[in-house]
């Protein structure tokens, strides 16, 4: 039988070696265990509800109900859910994104074998867990002007490579609005030119390649 003081922990990610070795980690430790597994976020939200782990492990990009998505409505439901995401992602919004979400940490994947089991430990405990590199990706951008739902639109038109024209008719907008536009995005990343704006986009996790 499990003691009380076992830290029960459920992982969420849809690569079966990336959770496997997760999972073996966790179990090698004396005061946790892995209670559930789930590959994507619909999966989690409902071996969330049936197992009530302590600390959930939660990648963002998934089938099904992406990660962000599960966060929002585990925290809806379970307001004292414990959730770190685990990812690959560094960009400042995504972390932000994240947090609002309800995430209490944010690991990246290329650190979990020297993060994974203390990150558990302390959030379990009541802290939240934000790796240095984050926060100093966070502080960076603190003051930044983030962009408007139309903004990104256009951002996600120009990361497919389409003309103003095309981007104009998909959006049932004018094309000098989206020249406004593009004109606002480059100038609130810092980009010097189409490409340097999406690139700087998907790095910063307004939008996925």
């Amino acid at each position: 039988m499990i003691s009380e003081r076992v830290i029960r922990v459920m992982t969420v990610d849809d690569h079966p070696l990336m959770m496997a070795g997760i999972s073996s980690e966790i179990n090698s430790q004396s005061d946790m265990t892995v209670v559930a597994q789930a590959t994507n976020g619909v999966e989690a939200i409902e071996l969330f509800r049936a197992q009530r782990p302590d600390v959930t492990l939660m990648d963002l990009r998934m089938p099904k109900l992406c990660g962000l998505d599960a966060i929002a409505t585990i925290r809806s439901e379970f307001p004292r859910a414990r959730i770190v995401v685990l990812t690959t992602w560094s960009g400042d919004v995504k972390v932000l994104n994240a947090f609002k979400a309800g995430a209490v940490g944010y690991l990246l994947k290329d650190t979990l074998r020297t993060e994974l089991i203390d990150t558990i430990r302390r959030v379990h405990s009541g802290e939240r867990r934000i790796p240095p590199e984050i926060a100093l990706q966070l502080a960076r951008h603190a003051a930044d002007d983030p962009l408007t739902p139309r903004e990104l639109d256009v951002l996600r038109g120009l990361a497919k490579g389409s003309p103003n024209k095309l981007i104009a008719c998909d959006l049932s907008i004018a094309e000098h609005t989206v020249k406004n536009h593009i004109k606002n995005i480059l100038s609130k990343l810092d980009a010097n030119d189409r490409t340097g704006a999406v690139i700087i986009g998907a790095r910063r996790g307004y939008i996925d390649l």
